[in-house]
């Protein structure tokens, strides 16, 4: 009988029996390529549950693994899946409170870790919770057990059946959970059946057209989105590698060459604003030819006239094709999420040839809501509904949304569970939107990122601070107000940017901290915010800034592992410079 997918793991049988490669996973490590076929990677699979299995590892154990991508996580995850346990990724960079208490809470007995510092993290972690907790590594650490025993365990134990294993896991049972870290509170543990993720990919298949064959995976898979979209891969008969870290990046493009890769609007930007420096420092009648393709690619539609298509024909030639071959020149599809994607951006690699897709959703529901895909595409949407999930909005604006995504609920957290998803099954997404010819999902803001003035006008931050990353010398905002008389914002500036203007305007480069209080460099922002504010109402308008010299970061704890703001964070850490903007505006009216 033809292999049909009804839990993760049926992937792999699937994979087998369709569509077998030579190279199904690979990864860069320490500068060297691994590799596995599909075979290698499902016996691989079934020595690690097998050698599981000995430790007394079976249905609902919990198991975690703390590492970066690479071809052991996905391993780990089907071996722990088929054999019934809940697999619960650790983000590599979580802080040791949350740590400790995900391992209570979600009573954990093995963790795999992929490295000595890694290791070096949890020992003592997991000491002092005094619970017998088993640590096995990726790379070989000394006095450390090592995730090849389990896999040479395993290959002995050939008697042990995992038929038995798989024919007791139900699409109905819990694949995973995993924690979020959210902006605000202690981690809550989302429980994913295998249907969720199932029917998630199934219908997220539609981003993905025939002969797409190699994609490149460098957001963490310990997040549901990249997760999601690995397991689509493996549905779509695409190739999965794994790039080193965030610097080997453009080589690892390169030698991949993929056709497609899923990103955050962040990492798009920034490629953008590379491609605009090299631009910038070009002349005569070649820069003239740049700037009119990008002038060009800013009015990109999905349906253009002919003269349009004429023109960007010519464009595509002589700029756009050298955008392509710095992304390795195969790019068929990108997929974006995890926050917003300026709508101008998205034209412009649209235009460049390298469609940009951009999709909604949260770890709550598996991930994907919505998203746009080829023949059903609106820019500045986060696209349609995938089928089998209904969204809808609520009086206050909130986005709905119900189907086979949502999650089983929130684990040992019933109370939460019950405020999130109401009677009827319709999951309160904590999102503001609205729905563009009645599909088209268009989220607006976070419904508790949301701030009164103290003259009673609520402002929407995220649309402002996105409209402030249009401009390349801003790196990263945030825009504040809550109670007070106007908006504000904290900005960070694009220091490598800020450079360059400086040195075309003949400003001398010292520090970044001296810049940040340069009184040219301050003009150069103050012209920055009003210009980003005209198209906003007056309440809604940034009066005061302060630019601030180092970047926010997860690990400065500014930003959550998603690179999403904590604004809680960010206001106690830099509320004496708040309160400073606040009292010099009042001294100065004064």
């Amino acid at each position: 009988m033809a292999a049909t997918v009804t839990r993760v793991f049926d992937l792999l049988q699937y994979n087998l029996e369709k569509f077998p490669k030579q190279e199904f996973i690979s990864g860069k490590v320490n500068g060297k390529w691994q590799k596995y076929s599909t075979q290698e990677f499902s016996d691989t699979v079934d020595a690690l549950s097998r050698g599981l299995i000995e430790l007394g590892i079976g249905k609902a154990s919990r198991v975690a693994v703390m590492s970066a991508n690479r071809p052991e996580w996905n391993i780990t995850d089907f071996a722990v899946m088929q054999i019934g346990a809940y697999h619960i990724p650790l983000y590599p960079t979580l802080a040791e409170h949350d740590v400790k208490f995900i391992l209570e809470n979600a009573e954990i007995t093995v963790i795999f870790v992929a490295d000595e510092p890694l290791y070096n993290k949890l020992k003592p972690v997991c000491e002092e919770l005094k619970k017998d907790i088993q640590i096995y590594t990726f790379d070989e650490v000394k006095g450390a057990g090592n995730w090849q025993t389990l896999v040479k365990t395993g290959q002995q134990k050939t008697e042990t059946d995992l038929e038995a294993y798989r024919s007791q896991i139900t699409p109905e049972d819990i694949l995973t959970l995993i924690y979020t870290s959210g902006t605000t509170g202690t981690p809550k543990g989302v429980m994913l059946t295998h249907n969720n993720l199932v029917k998630n990919f199934e219908n997220s298949a539609v981003l993905l057209p025939d002969g797409i064959r190699k994609g490149l995976s460098f957001l963490p898979l310990s997040h549901i989105f990249e997760r999601m979209v690995v397991y689509l891969y493996m549905y779509c008969d695409t190739a999965v590698y794994y790039a080193e870290s965030m610097d080997t990046i453009v080589a690892d493009i390169q030698f991949v060459k993929p056709n497609v890769f899923s990103t955050v609007p962040r990492l798009l930007e920034k490629v953008y604003e590379k491609i605009m420096e090299k631009g910038k420092a070009l002349t005569g009648i070649k820069r003239g030819i740049f700037f009119w393709s990008v002038a060009l690619a800013e009015k990109f539609e999905i349906e253009n006239s002919w003269f349009y298509n004429l023109k960007l024909g010519i464009a595509r030639k002589l700029v756009f094709k050298k955008w392509q071959e710095a992304l390795g020149g195969e790019i068929v599809v990108i997929i974006s999420g995890g926050a917003a994607l300026n709508p101008r951006l998205a034209r412009i690699f649209w235009a460049a040839g390298m469609p940009v897709f951009e999709g909604y959703g949260l770890t709550e529901t598996s991930p994907v809501i919505t998203v746009n895909h080829f023949g059903n595409t609106m820019f500045g949407t986060v696209g349609p509904p995938i089928n089998g999930v209904e969204v809808k909005i609520a009086e206050d604006g909130e986005v709905l949304a119900r189907g086979h995504d949502i999650m089983k609920g929130y684990y040992l957290r019933d109370d939460l569970t019950a405020e999130t998803i109401d009677k009827d099954g319709w999951f309160h997404t904590g999102d503001i939107g609205e729905l563009v010819n009645g599909r088209f999902l268009k989220i607006t803001d976070r419904k508790k990122e949301i701030f009164k003035t103290a003259g009673g006008k609520y402002v929407a931050p995220q649309m402002i601070e996105n409209k402030f990353k249009e401009t390349v010398l801003v790196e990263q905002v945030m825009v504040l107000g809550e109670n007070r008389k106007f908006p504000a914002a904290l900005i960070v500036p694009n220091f490598v940017a800020l450079k360059s203007w400086a040195a075309k305007k003949g400003i001398n480069y010292t520090t970044d901290e001296e810049m940040a209080k340069n009184p040219q460099v301050i003009e150069k922002f103050n012209q920055i915010v009003l210009n980003s504010g005209k198209d906003f109402g007056k309440w809604e308008q940034v009066k005061r800034f302060e630019l601030l010299a180092k970047p926010w970061s997860i690990d400065g704890g500014e930003l959550t592992p998603k690179l999403s703001l904590k604004r809680k964070v960010i206001l106690e850490k830099y509320a004496t410079i708040i309160e400073k903007i606040y009292t010099d505006a009042e001294n100065y009216k004064a």
